[in-house]
């Protein structure tokens, strides 16, 4: 059973949305009071609100907060009550007392909003505590970085419980009493927390990724007593990643020499591997941070800030992880998850346990937001191991799985530096991804958020092509270098556009992130073209661009390259090739504004003897124009081949079923047909060889026999006996005809093909709000060492196909209409039709129809060479092997048709046929089938067409040619038809009365003048 789409999708959004509300609380408006001078100094001087904006705008913080002045207590007052501000900075010149009295009348408001003292000198001595109505003081030396800090320190104090709580971020508690040097320490950690931070996220996976990580940054916490500091220590306990603390202030109201240092081992008794950093103007305490252990920073050392970036590195887990053996030496550096699982690899077993006790894992992907892996290591030890090695795997393991998990779904950014080759889906170059990436990078994101498909179907391994996207800047910088914008300006041979475009220089910065991508991957790509409007929903420009398949098995890595970047050429090239202008003008689009992205991914597949190629290959889709017996058009239709999917759609013989009736198989009704329908060739993909330029490159054209030997098809394949005229489905008969029905997958399931498609359209259809279409590839393997695997490789509306276009059929179409149908087949408007065939419902007889079917094949013949579509109508089942069901025309006889009416009749009490054995003809060409019972809804008009003028006539089949062409439209989407003539009004009557006998009827006079007819 399908899934319920509602189901899939609750509760499986990215893995970052859950950051979007941290730190929902904001500092927005803040309220300076001072001086007219000091306001002044600020604004003009340190160009205060300037400083702001633009330390926030470099760090990629939140908006900036607006600062308002006032010059007095009542102008403050007044602004308390005409606004809302989230900070109160007050900033006397002399009298503090003046500063004081106000501090006390807003804390009598009741408004929430701390109030911070900044004073130029210290207002309150170490030991002392603020009076009652500041919340802090600092000091102002001039540095507008100590405005954003205290910004940001406000913001944590208010976000800090849910953030904590809901996420697991990480706190620092610093505690200091001294106001100058907490105005000086907040802006070197702040300042430093946040370009480490900056650090870590550089190598994120994308903008968002980054970004929301950024809001993830530790919390700073100041504390100016032991109990304040031992209470924020306790209450955020498991939360904690360093404690900074001064040597000396206030422990039970008085200021105690020894606080510090009794803090911090209290800290570490409870928790031994939290890093703790002991500050002190007193060199000599440097023993007394030995013995806790802790380490020491001197005050006034002028390395202050040096010797807390190398805290903040070493110790809180921000730098690269560093591998050190028992004396502290490095043996080794990772900068990257990836990085760290290589070296965990060839770690010494004693390495690891010392870096496992002390916790050193966890902490360095504390600092990373990757919170639940740290949680989860934090508390294992090399006692939770047999051995050292079976540590080493664990870690190991939970590291590569959390790699690979954070990547699903995801659009990276390509950096040479940080290649993970767990990544789906990279980017290279800024611009659009184009149709064709978004819908691919669109199906991968929808997949990572149903797990519940990989839980359904534990026996199929579910992959993805990994990919690689250049945008759409890669095409305008190699437009612009070469200044190639005259291609899309003129009508030229494709074959000279592809030299021109091959002979242009190639972007630099470009080739060399190629180079370092081909460095780390061996494995046949595609290269695929993504334009902009590659894919659309209403202006698509599927199939009209090039896909190019490489090797890229060369032992040289620039041959690979060269080989790469020819490619890429020629889907750019095929931007400006006459198919794609001829659309663009059909639509009124510019050719010029088109822009091409592309795709390189990697193919799925197999090495058979040289030749590279898929299992099975195919297009599914959800809403099928062609159902067929007991099939509904919402059941959907696929179409699958052995090897690549080319066959598929260049309309070669394949296999076409309906997901949720797989066992029916609408081309194979009998033996003959399913051996003369069934796929015989297949292409693949050669190892050794690839010209240049060539149509399919090295895709290899061959027949099925030669995916025996050494290839899969024994697990799709079918055997023929002639001595029984039956199929077996089984390969394992030596010496006899191999039929490609795949019957090991859609009847015996050994892959449950059929299921997964029916559960994926179902969730993309869902997702994308519309009938969709997709590219899939599966592997398969003998005996049960490798599950089977199925790939998803390309995601589209299927609207986006010219031939599903909504058709819509009006009242008026209905009122004039000479054929009406709620049985049609099919998805068109078609206008160019004006010929119609059709059996005389007067002189049929059943006996006749195979002389019929032989009238109809000499007029097919004759309107063949004339090149002219018609309509053909007539009684019974069409193309049935039974004549007394219908007419037994073969495909040859009406191989030129436009559309087919099956009427009913007297003589022929059938169903109607709802496709036939000549089916796969039909869908694959478009060829509407009509079927009009006489049931309510239905009609058609024989008085209508006998009126007609007869261009040709056998005994039994007439050929009338209209004066213009008819209009007939099929409406996929709720199977109606109806067929309009030009010359009918609403009414149903024609518009012009009939000639009288022996009247010219051509309008014009007795001499052959224009006037009036006078007979």
């Amino acid at each position: 059973m399908p899934f319920t789409p509602a189901l899939q999708l609750v509760a499986q959004d990215s893995e970052f949305r859950k950051f979007h509300d941290l730190m929902a609380r904001k500092v927005q408006n803040i309220l300076l009071v001072s001086t007219a001078y000091d306001a002044w100094v600020m604004e003009e001087d340190c160009k205060l609100s300037e400083r702001i904006v633009s330390e926030y705008q470099g760090l990629n913080l939140s908006r900036p907060p607006r600062l308002t002045w006032a010059s007095s207590a009542d102008e403050a007052l007044a602004f308390l009550a005409e606004r809302t501000f989230e900070l109160i900075i007050l900033m006397p010149q002399l009298a503090e007392r003046e500063a004081l009295t106000l501090g006390r009348r807003i804390k009598e408001l009741n408004l929430g909003i701390p109030v911070y003292l900044l004073t130029h000198r210290e207002v309150f001595l170490p030991g002392e505590s603020p009076a009652e109505g500041i919340d802090r003081q600092y000091v102002w030396t001039g540095n507008a970085d100590l405005l954003v800090a205290l910004v940001k320190n406000a913001e944590d104090a208010m976000n800090v419980d849910f953030d904590t709580k809901s996420v697991g971020i990480r706190v620092i508690i610093v505690v200091e009493d001294s106001p100058r040097y907490q105005s000086c320490l907040l802006p070197i950690l702040y300042r430093e927390l946040v370009v480490q931070t900056q650090e870590v996220i550089r190598q994120g996976l994308n903008q968002e990724h980054r970004l929301l990580t950024m809001r993830c940054r530790p919390k700073i916490l100041l504390a100016g007593t032991f109990e304040d500091g031992l209470d924020l220590f306790r209450k955020f306990e498991p939360y904690v990643l360093g404690v900074i603390s001064d040597v000396r202030y206030p422990r039970a109201g008085r200021l105690d020499p020894s606080a510090g240092v009794d803090l911090l081992a209290a800290i570490k008794a409870q928790r031994f591997d939290i890093p703790l950093l002991l500050m002190s103007n007193e060199p000599e305490n440097a023993r007394r941070a030995q013995d806790i252990p802790a380490n020491f920073v001197d005050k006034n050392s002028p390395t202050l800030l040096a010797d807390v970036r190398r805290f903040v590195l070493d110790r809180l887990g921000f730098g690269d992880f560093v591998f050190r053996d028992a004396e502290g030496g490095e043996i080794a550096r990772a900068g990257s998850m990836f990085a760290l699982e290589e070296c965990l690899k060839t770690m010494p077993a004693e390495v690891l346990v010392h870096h496992s006790r002390h916790n050193d894992f966890s902490r360095w992907f504390f600092a990373r937001t990757e919170f639940e892996l740290a949680d989860r290591m934090r508390p294992m030890s090399e006692k939770d191991f047999a051995s050292p090695e079976l540590l080493r795997q664990g870690v190991l393991q939970m590291v590569r799985m959390r790699r690979e998990q954070r990547q699903k779904g995801i659009v990276a950014n390509f950096n040479p530096k940080d290649f993970d080759p767990a990544t789906d889906f990279f980017k290279i170059g800024e611009g659009s991804l184009g149709g064709k990436a978004r819908g691919l990078a669109f199906l991968f994101s929808l997949l990572n958020r149903i797990p519940a498909l990989q839980d359904k179907y534990p026996g199929v391994e579910f992959a993805m092509p990994k990919t690689l996207a250049i945008a759409t800047e890669g095409f305008d910088a190699f437009v612009r270098m070469n200044d190639l914008k005259w291609l899309a300006e003129k009508d030229i041979p494709d074959e000279e556009v592809l030299r021109t475009v091959g002979k242009a220089r190639f972007p630099r910065w470009l080739r060399n992130q190629l180079r370092a991508y081909l460095a780390q991957v061996t494995h046949p790509l595609a290269v695929r073209s993504s334009s902009l409007l590659e894919d659309a929903q209403f202006q698509a420009y599927a199939g009209l661009y090039s896909t190019i398949m490489v090797p890229n098995n060369h032992p040289d890595l620039d041959t690979r390259l060269e080989e790469l970047i020819l490619a890429i050429k020629q889907v750019w090239a095929s931007t400006f090739y006459q198919a794609p202008k001829a659309f663009s003008r059909r639509v009124s689009q510019r050719t010029d504004e088109e822009k091409m992205g592309v795709l390189v991914q990697q193919v799925i597949g197999e090495d058979y003897g040289g030749f590279f190629y898929p299992a099975i290959s195919g297009v599914a889709q959800s809403y099928n124009y062609y159902p067929f017996g007991r099939m509904k058009p919402e059941d959907g239709v696929a179409t699958i081949a052995l090897g690549f999917g080319k066959i598929v759609v260049d309309g070669g013989q394949t296999l076409r079923f309906s997901p949720r009736h797989p066992n029916i198989l609408p081309q194979c009704p009998t033996v003959e047909l399913a051996l003369r329908t069934a796929q015989t060739e297949f292409y693949s993909l050669s190892l050794e060889r690839w010209p240049w330029p060539r149509t399919d490159f090295s895709l290899v054209r061959r027949n099925i026999v030669e995916a025996e030997a050494a290839g899969p098809l024994p697990l799709v394949a079918s055997t023929f006996l002639p001595e029984e005229g039956r199929i077996r489905d089984t390969a394992s008969i030596p010496d006899r005809p191999r039929v490609l029905l795949f019957a090991p997958v859609l009847k015996h399931r050994l892959l449950p093909l059929a299921e997964i498609l029916q559960d994926v359209m179902a969730v993309a259809e869902s997702a994308m709000g519309c009938p969709v279409e997709m590219e899939f590839a599966c592997n398969l393997y003998p005996g049960k060492e490798r599950k089977p695997a199925f790939s998803l490789l390309q995601l589209r509306p299927m609207s986006a196909r010219a031939d599903l276009n909504r058709v819509t059929i009006s009242e008026e179409d209905r009122a004039r209409a000479v054929c009406l149908s709620i049985h049609a087949l099919g998805n068109a408007e078609k206008t160019d039709v004006e010929d119609i065939v059709y059996v005389r419902p007067s002189g049929f007889e059943v006996e006749k129809t195979v002389q019929i079917a032989a009238e109809i094949g000499r007029i097919n013949a004759r309107l063949m060479d004339a090149g002219r579509k018609y309509l053909l109508v007539g009684p019974g089942r069409w193309g049935t092997a039974d004549r007394w069901l219908g007419i037994p025309v073969a495909w040859n006889d009406i191989c030129g048709v436009a559309a087919i009416v099956e009427t009913a009749s007297a003589q022929l009490r059938v169903e109607p046929s709802q496709g036939s054995h000549f089916f796969h003809n039909i869908t694959t060409l478009g060829i509407n089938y009509i079927m009009v019972s006489g049931k309510e809804g239905e009609r058609f008009d024989w008085d209508w067409l006998e009126a007609q003028e007869i261009s040709g006539m056998d005994e039994h089949v007439v050929h009338v040619r209209l004066p213009k062409p008819m209009r007939i439209k099929v409406d996929g989407r709720t199977s109606h038809c109806a067929i309009i003539p030009d010359d009918r009004d609403s009414r149903g009557w024609e518009v012009a009365a009939p000639p009288a006998p022996g009247c010219c009827a051509t309008g014009t006079g007795a001499q052959g003048e224009p006037g009036p007819c006078v007979l």
